[in-house]
């Protein structure tokens, strides 16, 4: 667990696994820059045997001296998703490991989405007697009105992207059950946590920003997905609907916070995942937190 001022901020993962080859996921990747880099990406965020890119899934858990807040919900449980398949069906210990943490669902009194693709968003809803219910019963789920939007037209057309559109089972039963707040791209939900826009990854895509007496963090959900993504910004993943504008916003980002000392907590990034945008050469690099 961090502190941040006032706030606590502390995870729960779902799942830590290298996940697939960095060719694939950063079509413009090439191996001359990652293996000038392996000295400080390898093992921690490249896996040695396999080479493939090394991601965590989890949430966080922010606590303020008034509010539980969960951040970003995974894949979840007994979701069905055949183009994937090491996420379809899956039965996972989350809930548990929730528990583990000190957090009960009933406990949770906001839950805010980053985005809403497949491994963010899973857990708003769990599966019981054969119905899709909010996992977070006492919680109020904040979207950012324009992301909703994007995937309530793309479930009404009928659409599929590159990410599975899992409106139907993760997003309308949590909107039907009147939990659902639809905010502006810039919401603030409290003294010192706010939506910023971060538009490309998707187009409602959005960031959240701590402050809490001098400390400060940002929750980048998929602004950055792997710390290759420091040594060369331009390149974006597979998973972005606007590859360019996802470029523009992680560069953006990073020249912010490089060098500050703004905590980032990444959403995949891997164990313990928060830590420092550096300068690196002519690039950027990643201190881990707690390091030297």
């Amino acid at each position: 667990m961090q502190q941040i001022g006032e706030f606590a901020l502390s995870r729960v993962v779902e799942s830590h696994v290298p996940f697939i080859d960095a060719a694939t996921f950063l079509p413009q990747s090439t191996p001359e820059i990652i293996e000038a880099n392996l000295d400080w990406l390898m093992p921690r965020f490249i896996d040695p045997e396999s080479g493939m890119l090394i991601f965590t899934f989890q949430s966080y858990i922010l606590r303020t001296p008034r509010h539980v807040i969960l951040v970003d919900t995974c894949v979840g449980n007994d979701k069905h998703r055949p183009a994937r398949p090491m996420w379809h069906m899956m039965n996972s210990n989350y809930l548990a490991d929730l528990a583990a943490a000190g957090v009960t669902p009933e406990q949770v009194d906001f839950v805010m989405c980053t985005h809403l693709h497949v491994d963010h968003a899973g857990w708003n809803t769990r599966l019981v007697d054969g119905r899709w219910v909010p996992t977070f019963p006492n919680a109020k789920y904040i979207f950012a009105r324009h992301e909703y939007g994007f995937w309530e037209e793309r479930h009404q057309s009928g659409v599929e992207g590159a990410v599975p559109n899992i409106f139907e089972d993760s997003v309308l039963p949590v909107m039907e059950a009147g939990q659902a707040v639809l905010v502006d791209h810039d919401h603030q939900l409290d003294t010192g946590i706010w939506f910023e826009p971060a538009p490309g990854h998707t187009p409602g895509n959005v960031v959240l920003n701590l402050r809490s007496g001098d400390a400060t963090a940002v929750l980048s959900g998929d602004v950055i997905h792997h710390p290759l993504q420091l040594v060369r910004p331009e390149w974006s993943s597979r998973a972005c609907e606007d590859q360019v504008q996802s470029a523009v916003t992680r560069q953006a980002l990073i020249e912010c916070y490089c060098d500050t000392d703004t905590l980032l907590a990444p959403a995949h990034f891997a164990a313990p995942s928060t830590g420092h945008i550096v300068r690196k050469g002519d690039g950027f690099g990643y201190r881990l937190a707690g390091a030297d």
